[in-house]
């Protein structure tokens, strides 16, 4: 008899188009309006571009004219372009930081700030201006522009490169038999006989489109998204977050037969007698957990966590036992801790 594959998931799910990632736009600007708690007539950085923007509208004041200027704070503007790319008109966050000696940027206005793509050279493609709205009081000199950034450009995703799309597997994901296995799932869906899908790496799988749908290839790029993909065994990992004491574990971890015992560590087991009573139970103690190997496969992990939440011990311990098991070499997974 034949089981059923189990299908959990969409190649959409695990994995990304090439191209579609984001980018950061930058600019240096000016906050104006502010009560005081600006750099300063002092902080020539942030004096000597107010008098270039004053020349501009015909006011041509010196720099020692302004030296008496609270009001003005140079600051860092930054928007982030989402995956998705964007177009002429839409509207993004402005992120604005001070760079100098400001103490407060609560209560001024961005003044109109160009602003620059990744790569230098590449022109103004969108203009920031609005409103400083403060996101932490206890940190006044960040602050946010909500839909500040107005795109004067269009920047779509390009995923399309020389009639090829590249699907990147995100990196829980990544390995090469979920690559081989997507790659084999598209060829065989497609149906055509060519290697229409192509490993490139073990995060990458390079997918040539056919030449009757490049002209209009989203029919094609959906179609490929929505193919399920058998829920596959996953590498063996434990991640341990010693901040919340969280503990995952991930595919069948597995450990060598092993005794452990750790400070204050009890286990108690109940034996009651052949007619039990809560009153009268027969109670041993032991001060170390043995696991037992005999179970096909091996001993679990999660056979050791389970024990240890039994006998309440508490986060941090179990954290200390599970690395101790791990630089012994008795803990068969990849352990990463953050």
């Amino acid at each position: 008899m034949m089981t059923p594959t189990a299908w959990g998931v969409k190649i959409a799910d695990i994995t990304r188009l090439n191209g579609q990632r984001s980018n950061v736009l930058t600019g240096l600007g000016l906050v104006i309006g502010l009560k005081g708690t600006g750099d300063g007539g002092d902080f020539l950085p942030a004096i000597k571009p107010l008098a270039s923007m004053l020349s501009k509208f015909a006011d041509p004041s010196a720099v020692r004219e302004l030296t008496n200027v609270q009001n003005v704070a140079l600051v860092q503007v930054t928007a982030t372009i989402p995956p998705s790319g964007v177009r002429n008109g839409d509207k993004l966050d402005a992120h604005v930081s001070s760079l100098g000696a400001a103490g407060s940027l609560k209560g001024g206005r961005l003044f109109i700030t160009p602003m620059q793509g990744p790569v230098p050279g590449g022109g103004i493609l969108a203009l920031a201006e609005g409103p400083i709205n403060l996101e932490d009081p206890a940190t006044p000199t960040s602050a946010r522009v909500k839909d500040g950034c107005v795109m004067e450009e269009d920047l779509p995703a390009q995923v399309i490169e020389n009639g090829r799309i590249t699907l990147i597997l995100e990196n829980p994901a990544a390995n090469w038999t979920t690559a081989s296995t997507i790659a084999k799932i598209i060829n065989d869906a497609e149906g055509t006989g060519e290697m229409m899908a192509v490993v490139k790496s073990d995060k990458c799988i390079e997918v040539t489109i056919p030449a009757s749908e490049r002209e209009r290839p989203d029919s094609f790029i959906s179609r490929i998204q929505r193919l399920p993909v058998p829920l596959l065994p996953t590498e063996a990992r434990v991640l341990i977050n010693e901040r919340t004491g969280t503990i995952i574990m991930t595919g069948d971890v597995e450990i060598s037969p092993v005794v452990i015992s750790h400070k204050g560590l009890t286990i108690t087991t109940t034996n009651p007698p052949p007619t039990p009573t809560p009153r009268s139970p027969v109670t041993t103690s032991k001060d170390a957990i043995w696991l037992d190997t005999t179970a096909g496969g091996g001993p679990k992990l999660q056979d050791l966590v389970s024990a240890l939440d039994m006998i309440k011990v508490p986060a941090e311990d179990r954290i200390t036992i599970i690395k101790q098991l791990y630089e012994s070499g008795k803990l068969h997974a990849k352990l990463m801790v953050q």
